[in-house]
């Protein structure tokens, strides 16, 4: 069979053949050797950095490879320069692959992968896709994700969907109608699996709910859903498995980095130890025990046209105690660590347990579709919400008696009900944004 995306690759210049072996190769080093295999590629790639790029060798201020922890933590507001400056020595913009991240994080910034690296991200993408019994080469795609709305932008994407045997459904108007139309494709075309936006695919598992349809039985071909860059809640997740009847596998990534963890069949967060290196530090920079929440801090081990080395991404999460330098298991990803609510009291708080708080009660009459909240002022939070009748009374008095008790009382809310919510340029969903500084 010939081999599309493989092809494509290829043509593009990112050598997927030998990647792939170098990949395997990888997975077959045994738990014993495994340490040494990590910490043989942190030191090669910070020495090729302290070499050959004027940007990291300076950020290092004198540092070697062998002073790990000494090194400095890479933040994002740091890679907000013209990315020539951040190149290492025989690499352009011309010769490596170029991207922009989303800025989810309110640090957008362009970066750059070689093209061996780019191939290593799209092997690794291929073994953890294939726990479920997907092929990018054959297998087809049901694609929720944005779309550029320019001419030029919108007709590489949809090149790309060609090329990666995918069929995107858009999803800045998610409204009835439109998931009617959605479900239509479902019946006549024979998706593998979806991936795609948390929230979107959300939407379009209430909606059939609502409909009392199965996917899996108009759809039988369909195998697995894939969600990404959006918190998965685990609600949300069960209503997913009923209503399209196939196992539900979480995502975590990061466009300028690679598949950080990826949910594999005992239901554990894996991280990937192939081509990364995920500490978690504390607010000193220093590595906390397993077990223990901290700063998601993540080196590209094979990145050698630009410097991802000690890169915090700007979550918090936590690695399980039963942890391993081969498997590494991400227990929990508690949030962003920008999105934190800081309150009257003077407490800290995640921004996403108002969400959790909120959602349990919110969304209990099957009314509400889906909601946001942001924080206004120190004492004052919106939540925009989208429903088919108006929040009562009592909703509202129960929301906030249970923020009062899991959070602080005297805190002031005002709920806007909207036809539709915000989404970002590329089609996400921000459940919660702080307006003031944290």
């Amino acid at each position: 069979m010939f081999k599309l995306f493989d092809f494509s690759l290829k043509i593009s210049g990112f050598p997927i053949d030998e990647a792939r072996l170098e990949f395997d190769n990888i997975l077959e080093i045994p738990e014993a050797n495994y340490e040494s295999y990590i910490l043989g590629r942190r030191k090669q790639i910070v020495d090729f950095h302290l070499k050959n790029n004027a940007f990291y060798s300076q950020l290092a201020s004198g540092k070697t490879s062998d002073q790990w922890d000494a090194l400095p933590v890479l933040t994002k507001k740091e890679l907000q320069q013209p990315l020539d400056l951040r190149l290492s020595q025989g690499f352009t913009a011309k010769n490596v692959f170029v991207n922009k991240t989303s800025g989810s994080s309110g640090d957008p910034f362009i970066f750059a992968k070689d093209n061996y690296s780019h191939a290593m991200t799209w092997a690794s993408n291929m073994y953890r896709f294939g726990w479920y019994g997907i092929d990018f080469n054959s297998s087809y795609q049901a694609r929720f994700y944005g779309i550029p709305l320019d001419f030029i932008g919108n007709k590489k994407e949809r090149l790309k969907d060609f090329l990666s045997h995918r069929f995107r459904f858009p999803i800045f108007d998610l409204s009835d109608p439109i998931l009617e139309k959605f479900l239509g494709h479902f019946k006549r075309k024979k998706f593998d699996y979806i991936n795609g936006y948390t929230s979107s695919i959300v939407l379009f598992a209430k909606y059939l709910e609502r409909k009392d349809i199965i996917l899996k039985d108009i759809c039988p071909t369909l195998k697995v859903c894939i969600v990404t860059s959006e918190m998965l809640f685990e609600k949300d997740k069960v209503l997913m498995e009923k209503q399209f009847g196939v196992p539900i596998v979480n995502e975590y990534g990061a466009s300028e980095l690679d598949l950080i963890a990826f949910e594999n069949q005992k239901g554990e967060w894996q991280v990937n130890a192939e081509t990364l290196f995920v500490e978690i530090l504390d607010d000193a920079g220093q590595p906390v025990p397993y077990g223990t929440q901290g700063r998601v801090v993540i080196t590209s081990l094979y990145n050698k046209a630009h410097p991802f080395i000690r890169y915090d991404i700007g979550d918090v999460g936590i690695l399980d105690p039963k942890s391993t330098f081969k498997k590494p298991i991400l227990k929990q990803l508690t949030g962003r660590t920008n999105d934190v609510a800081v309150l009257p009291s003077g407490k800290k708080s995640p921004g996403l347990t108002f969400y959790y708080v909120t959602k349990s009660i919110i969304e209990d009459d099957g009314n509400v579709k889906e909601f946001i909240i942001r924080q206004t002022e120190i004492d004052s939070f919106e939540i925009e919400y989208v429903s088919e009748v108006e929040l009562t009374l009592s909703q509202i008095a129960k929301i906030e008696d249970a923020i009062s008790l899991y959070l602080e009382p005297n805190l002031k809310f005002t709920f806007i009900r909207k036809a539709s919510l915000a989404r970002t340029n590329r089609g996400k969903l921000k459940q919660f944004q702080s307006l003031i500084r944290a």
